[in-house]
């Protein structure tokens, strides 16, 4: 698997599970849709990635850890609450952005070794 293509289900999973989110809850919030954005903006960069757009894939590398590290609270209150559904859209959203982040590394580190092959 190439990186653009981890972000791309990433960008998707960020989308997808938060409006599952907000329109299944009984009292929807609107916080509940904040990783939607970055799913969204993801979704934007994917081409750039898939160019090797240097810029835009940094872009993409930082959103994806900002996301990442911001949904360890939502999976702690959901865990706390013992909602099974919660941690489930949560884990997956957690899950496609560490896979995204090794791809994105591993690409890094491929065109690293190129370009001094390359010198």
């Amino acid at each position: 698997m190439k990186a653009h293509q981890t972000n791309l289900i990433n960008a998707i999973a960020l989308i997808i599970m938060p409006l599952w989110s907000y329109f299944t809850s009984i009292n929807p919030s609107p916080t509940a849709l904040i990783p939607l954005v970055f799913g969204v903006v993801l979704l934007a960069l994917n081409n750039g990635v898939k160019l090797e757009n240097k810029s835009q894939a940094h872009a993409a590398v930082v959103l994806t850890l900002i996301a990442l590290i911001a949904l360890f609270k939502p999976l702690s209150g959901a865990m706390e609450r013992a909602d099974n559904m919660a941690v489930l859209r949560v884990g997956i959203m957690i899950l496609t952005g560490v896979a995204s982040m090794v791809f994105f590394i591993k690409s890094f580190r491929d065109a690293r070794i190129a370009r001094q092959k390359k010198a």
